[in-house]
């Protein structure tokens, strides 16, 4: 007999599932058990990563959304609920990076940045929220980075929005605590991905050095002397997920290969 997950059972709603971190996530979920509703912009890559997840044995359910509108939101948690009639769990996954220097950025740019990283978890633990405190349960994982500790060159808009992450989820997790509801964030570091690409691509720009180079620069500043991997990422978010965590809340778990001791 298959010994039972940490999350057997559990229904888990996903941001920004279809690649990298939330599909990483969303696959570590099915191995520990969880029944997964995932969300992303793009119905293809959505799609494909459900197959996957359905050919593992997983019972996936999905929706095209954009967490930065309100109203899309809202139909895509309505359906969850339906789907699956609660909901335990929920990772606020879904983000975008704009890599520039401050006075570079447009209005538009600064605005979509923080409409999809900060009112996105807005909008989705909005919506989550009321049946998680009526059952008095439930796990909060909002997907923060170390750049919602400290501040980096052009990368204003992206720090910003990662630094308000960080502290909604410490006001979030003292107001949910006597509804047993844990709030927490994972910071990691540099994540191996396509958005890591586009970073190294910036500053091998800006630095007029190759990509090979300005991978080299960045990872030599980590004492693993590497970027994260998407799995290490979902292997917390599994922890924070579980019963294991029923004692941590209101914390900002830093996952960055000792680049930061905060």
């Amino acid at each position: 007999m298959k010994p039972k997950g940490r999350l057997e059972n559990r229904n888990a709603l996903i941001t920004g599932g279809s690649r990298g971190i939330g599909k990483s996530v969303a696959r570590r979920f099915v191995e520990e058990g969880a029944n997964v509703f995932l969300c992303a912009r793009g119905e293809s890559a959505l799609n494909g990563t459900a197959e996957e997840l359905r050919g593992m044995g997983g019972k996936v359910a999905t929706h095209v959304a954009d967490v930065s509108d309100r109203g899309s939101v809202e139909r895509m948690v309505e359906r969850a609920l339906a789907e699956y009639g609660v909901l335990d769990i929920l990772v606020n996954n879904a983000g975008l990076t704009h890599s520039g220097r401050f006075l570079d950025h447009s209005f538009e740019e600064f605005d979509r940045v923080m409409k999809v990283n900060l009112y996105g978890v807005f909008h989705v633990t909005r919506a989550v929220l009321p049946s998680m405190m009526e059952r008095k349960k439930g796990k909060i994982v909002n997907m923060a980075s170390t750049a919602g500790k400290w501040g980096s060159l052009n990368q204003s808009a992206y720090n910003a929005s990662k630094h308000a992450v960080v502290g909604l989820t410490r006001c979030l997790a003292l107001e949910m605590a006597p509804f047993h509801i844990n709030v927490n964030a994972i910071c990691p570091a540099g994540v191996e991905g396509d958005e890591m690409d586009s970073m190294v691509e910036h500053w091998a720009h800006e630095l007029k050095v190759t990509k090979e180079q300005a991978r080299k620069n960045i990872t030599s500043r980590s004492p693993i002397g590497r970027f994260i991997h998407p799995e290490e990422v979902a292997a917390l978010a599994v922890y924070l997920a579980s019963d294991d965590s029923d004692a941590m809340t209101a914390q900002s778990l830093s996952l960055c290969g000792g680049y930061l001791m905060v």
